[in-house]
C-alpha cells in the first residue's frame, strides 16, 4: 500500500494473523493495523505475533470485537478505520459488513457462504464504500483467475462462447492416511457445509445446481493424480456472470484418493440425521487430524472451438507451499487465502469504488499482478 492505513482485521485466527503480517511485512507504506476478536488475549497474542515477526517498525493494537453489538472503545477504533478485513465464521459476515456500511469503512471477506453474501449484496448495495465479497482462495482467486482465463480465450480466438470452464483447488496435507486420507489444514468449520449444500454450477448455457459430492472424477495435474468432486461456493457469482457464454462451469474441491470414498460411508451413517453437517463435521474432527505441513494444488482451464471451429484448451495449475514472511513461516493456505483479501482492500482504498464488487467484476489483469498476490501465486500471462 502506497499510503498509511488505519486497517482493521475483525478475528484473530490464522488468516487474520497472517494478513496482519504480510500487510506490515509487504506494504510500501506500513499501515497502522487493529486485531479484534472476542477473545481478547488470543487478540493481544497476535497483535504482538506481529510486532515479533516484521521486519518493518509496526503498530498494532488488539480490542475486543462484538460481532453484534459495537462498545464504546469499538466505535472508537472503527471511527479511525479506513477499512475492514473480515476474517470471522462466515455467518457473522453480514453483522461486520454492516458496521462496515455504518462506520463508511471499505470491506471484504472471505465466506463462501451463499445466502449470507446475498444478504450483504442487499445492504451495501447504496454504501459509500466498496465492498468486495468472496475474496479469498476458494471463492476469490481462484475465480478471477478463470473469469481472466475465458476473456482471453474469446479474445485470442474470437468467440463468445466456450464449452468448459473448470475450476479446482485442494487445501492438502503432503502426506495423506488410511481411512479418510485427509488432515486439517486449516480450520475445519465449513468443510463439512461445502460437502454437503448445493453447488451453483452451469449445465447447457444456463445456470443451475447439483448436489455437493455428486460428479466425482479424478485428475492429473503435474503428474500427480487426485480426487475431485462438487462441493458448494468455490464459484462465487461467476455462474451468474457467464450464464449464457459458458456450457459447462463448476467448481471442484481437489482431494487425496479415496478420501471421498471415506466421506460417503460417513453420510450413509448420518442419512437419517436431522443435521449431517453438524454430524459430519463432529466425525472429521474426532477422527482427522490438524497437519500444520501443508500445500496448495490449483488447476484452472478453459476449453472450446475457436471463430473456425478448431478445438482449443488452455490450463493453469499452481503448486503453493509453505513461505517465510519476514520472520515466520506462513502455511500455504495461510499466504494463499489472505493475499487475495488484502488485495482487494488495496485496490478499494486506491480506486475509492463504491458499493458491492463480486469477483467477476473486479478487473482481473490489475488483480492477478497485484504487488500481494503476485507474490504468493506468481505471474500470469
Amino acid at each position: 500500500m502506497k499510503n498509511h492505513y488505519h486497517l482493521i482485521i475483525a478475528g484473530a485466527g490464522g488468516i487474520a494473523e497472517a494478513a496482519g503480517l504480510i500487510l506490515a511485512e509487504w506494504s510500501a507504506v506500513t499501515p497502522t493495523i487493529y486485531i479484534g476478536d472476542r477473545d481478547l488475549e488470543k487478540a493481544q497474542n497476535v497483535a504482538q505475533w506481529i510486532m515479533n515477526g516484521t521486519t518493518k517498525a509496526c503498530k498494532v493494537q488488539a480490542f475486543y470485537l462484538d460481532a453484534n453489538s459495537i462498545s464504546d472503545d469499538m466505535g472508537r477504533i472503527f471511527e479511525k478505520g479506513d477499512a475492514l478485513l473480515d476474517c470471522l465464521p462466515g455467518s457473522l459476515a453480514p453483522n461486520m459488513a454492516r458496521m462496515a456500511k455504518t462506520y463508511k469503512l471499505c470491506y471484504a471477506n472471505l465466506t463462501e457462504y451463499v445466502a449470507e453474501t446475498n444478504q450483504i449484496i442487499q445492504l451495501a448495495k447504496d454504501a459509500q464504500t466498496g465492498f468486495v465479497l468472496q475474496t479469498g482462495l476458494a471463492p476469490g482467486y481462484i475465480d478471477v483467475l478463470a473469469h481472466h482465463m475465458f476473456q482471453n480465450f474469446c479474445k485470442k480466438h474470437k468467440v463468445e462462447q466456450v464449452d468448459t470452464l473448470e475450476l479446482k483447488v485442494g487445501a492438502l496435507t503432503n502426506h495423506a492416511i488410511a481411512p479418510h486420507y485427509y488432515g486439517f489444514t486449516w480450520s475445519p468449520v465449513g468443510v463439512a457445509t461445502e460437502y454437503l449444500k448445493d453447488c451453483i454450477v452451469i449445465r447447457n448455457y444456463n445456470k443451475t445446481s447439483l448436489p455437493a459430492l455428486s460428479e466425482r472424477a479424478y485428475i492429473i495435474i503435474n503428474g500427480i493424480g487426485y480426487e475431485e468432486d462438487l462441493t458448494s461456493g468455490g464459484a462465487a457469482d461467476l455462474p451468474d456472470a457467464l450464464s449464457g457464454k459458458v456450457k459447462h462451469l463448476d467448481y471442484k474441491t481437489l482431494r487425496h484418493p479415496l478420501h471421498y470414498t471415506w466421506v460417503g460411508k460417513q453420510l450413509k451413517t448420518l442419512k437419517n440425521s436431522k443435521d449431517p453437517i453438524s454430524g459430519l463435521q463432529e466425525i472429521m474432527q474426532t477422527e482427522i487430524p490438524h497437519i500444520e505441513d501443508d500445500q496448495i494444488v490449483l488447476y484452472a482451464a478453459v476449453a472450446g472451438k475457436d471463430a473456425t471451429g478448431k478445438f482449443y484448451r488452455q490450463e493453469i495449475a499452481k503448486h503453493i507451499k509453505p513461505q517465510q514472511i519476514g520472520k515466520h513461516t506462513l502455511r500455504a493456505i495461510q499466504t494463499s487465502t489472505a493475499t487475495p483479501l488484502i488485495q482487494a482492500i488495496a485496490w478499494l482504498l486506491d480506486s475509492k469504488t463504491k458499493g458491492v464488487v463480486l469477483q467477476s467484476q473486479l478487473d482481473a489483469t490489475a488483480f492477478l499482478k497485484g504487488d500481494f498476490v503476485k507474490r504468493v501465486y506468481g505471474e500470469i500471462k
